[in-house]
């Protein structure tokens, strides 16, 4: 289906039955109609989801961007620093990363490095919510905080940008080899009697060599988150991700959700992807070594070929403050995994310590009369 475009160039999904503003739903993945329920199906994008290469990308960046969809609008948190987009007539409403109201005047989102691939949404918002509730509820001695956030429908769909990048590594090394051998050795001790008795017993000793050499790897959709509103442990907790599933991006996939903007550019993200691959190639190259133990004195990289796409993957987010600290909650919108921190009742814990001691009082006092 087409959009239908408003005198004010604001890319919005009209209900050809009632009138009213088509938002995307998970059940079913067709826009659907809040107020009449009817349905249109999101035609299939022509364009498929393809890698981008990363030098031609870098030469001619201004060139090549663009906004999530017409009229689109964005909004920047004054207390955490997120800046989300997001069509009307959704409103920006609360802050799902810090839980602030967002204050600031919306105004028309910049240009970005347009998204090659999208995961929409699958689980709704409620099943989200439900598994919030059942998150918190095998949290012991969580404060009264935590529990209203779950009740009053804390989560916001949002859209999180990630960068993946593919790469041929060239790797040469230089390191040594090391090869175990062993030696008898003879010592004496005291058996249980207190006699001097004098055993044999194997000591193992290393042979070093210097080695040198290179290996290669293909890698292939390195996955850098592109926020930094989410700990990077918070959003690996979140993997995996259905990357297969990924579909060419299309604006109706927004409708009634928001999409942050990146906060990692994309010359930063391949950085992050070179730490993430280094541990890989260390491995490579100890296997390359081989022998018994292996030193790695250095090791230097040439990556070529290195291509990149810009996606946007779902998450349910959302924040709530409790003794001054924000505590963040998010939930992986295709899987329904939640991940998130709390803190803990001081009340609950000093009762529940409370109700053990006098318990066990309890018991010794029965013991004590038997």
């Amino acid at each position: 289906m087409q959009p239908q475009t408003s005198a004010q160039k604001v890319h919005r999904f009209r209900c050809p039955g009632c009138g009213a503003d088509l938002q995307f739903s998970p059940e079913g993945g067709c826009l659907t109609c809040p107020y009449c329920g009817r349905q249109e199906r999101i035609a299939p994008a022509e364009a498929s989801v393809e890698e981008r290469s990363y030098e031609h990308y870098l030469r001619q960046l201004p060139d090549r961007l663009s906004t999530l969809a017409e009229g689109a609008l964005e909004v920047g948190c004054q207390t955490c620093g997120a800046t989300v987009t997001f069509t009307p007539p959704l409103v920006a409403g609360e802050c799902d990363f810090c839980g602030s109201p967002l204050v600031a005047q919306p105004r028309s989102a910049d240009p970005v490095v347009a998204p090659e691939g999208v995961l929409p949404f699958r689980i709704t918002r409620d099943s989200a919510a439900e598994a919030v509730r059942d998150w918190i509820a095998s949290r012991w001695f969580a404060p009264n905080a935590l529990k209203k956030f779950a009740a009053h429908d804390g989560l916001g769909g949002v859209y999180l940008p990630f960068w993946t990048y593919d790469a041929y590594a060239a790797s040469r090394y230089t390191g040594e080899r090391g090869e175990h051998y062993y030696t008898s050795e003879t010592y004496t001790e005291r058996d249980a009697g207190g006699r001097e008795v004098t055993k044999t017993r194997q000591v193992r000793h290393t042979r070093w060599h210097p080695a040198s050499g290179q290996v290669e790897r293909w890698f292939d959709d390195l996955l850098v988150p592109a926020t930094k509103s989410l700990a990077p442990e918070r959003l690996a907790a979140l993997e995996p991700w259905d990357l297969g599933e990924l579909t060419a991006y299309e604006p109706a996939y927004l409708s009634g959700y928001k999409a942050q903007r990146y906060q990692v550019a994309l010359d930063e993200g391949f950085e992050l992807a070179k730490r993430a691959a280094a541990p890989v190639i260390e491995s490579d190259v100890r296997r390359d070594i081989g022998g018994d133990e292996q030193r790695v004195s250095h090791i230097s990289t040439n990556y070529t070929g290195v291509t990149f796409k810009h996606l946007l993957l779902p998450v349910y987010a959302g924040a709530y403050r409790f003794r001054e600290r924000v505590f963040q909650v998010v939930v992986n919108g295709r899987t329904g995994e939640v991940q998130g921190e709390r803190p803990y009742s001081f009340w609950k814990i000093f009762l529940f310590v409370l109700c053990l001691v006098a318990l066990l009082l309890l018991v010794a006092l029965v013991l004590g009369r038997r």
